[in-house]
């Protein structure tokens, strides 16, 4: 069994499962629980953990030591780690403005545009080093499109994205954009349909 203590940046809520991940404490690095050695989500039982006052849902930015069975890497998600089924426990949670001390600087995020060929990652055309990123960003613009799905516009390093948001307190952040810093989780999403969608997990 191994063992980390991660910050939660990103729990993500899709069809009745979570998608959940951290930076260790000690070295930044990241880790994403999975279900099974195929990248699967989080059952509501799975993301649970126990303090001195019970039970809870894992939340963003709380301090988690989590218990994992075995590194299970993908080609579009090399950070996945398989769940063990010992129950987390929380050690405190950092305050918003120790988010900084987390930040990723990458050149871009996997190109311009709002998902990567998963057979260009297969046939190791795009190099996916890692699937996920906490970057500052600028020019943000949260809303609904038409059809009603949560979308945002930003800028990162000089280059324009528009990308689908899965972080589940989206609409109490539309309501308080004046106190959010810019700050976005970014994940590569699973193979859909032959693409992995880029997808703001967590919006700080």
């Amino acid at each position: 069994m191994i063992n980390f203590e991660f910050v939660v940046f990103a729990n993500s809520f899709k069809n009745k499962f979570h998608c959940v991940a951290g930076k260790t404490t000690n070295n930044k690095k990241w880790i994403r629980p999975v279900s099974n050695k195929n990248g699967g989500e989080l059952s509501h039982e799975q993301i649970k953990y126990k303090n001195q006052y019970g039970i809870f849902s894992v939340k963003t930015l709380q301090i988690i030591n989590l218990y994992l069975d075995e590194h299970v890497p993908l080609p579009n998600q090399p950070e996945n780690y398989l769940v063990s089924n010992k129950i987390w426990t929380q050690n405190y949670r950092i305050e918003s403005n120790e988010i900084f001390n987390y930040l990723d600087s990458p050149a871009n995020l996997w190109g311009d545009g709002d998902r990567v060929s998963y057979d260009k990652i297969i046939k190791n055309y795009v190099s996916i080093n890692q699937s996920l990123y906490l970057v500052k960003v600028s020019n943000l613009v949260l809303y609904r499109s038409e059809d009603n799905k949560r979308r945002a516009i930003f800028t990162y390093n000089k280059v324009n994205y528009n990308l689908a948001v899965t972080d589940p307190n989206f609409d109490d952040i539309l309501n308080k954009l004046n106190s959010i810093q810019s700050v976005l989780c970014i994940s590569l999403g699973s193979n859909f349909q032959g693409n992995c969608f880029k997808l703001v997990a967590g919006i700080f």
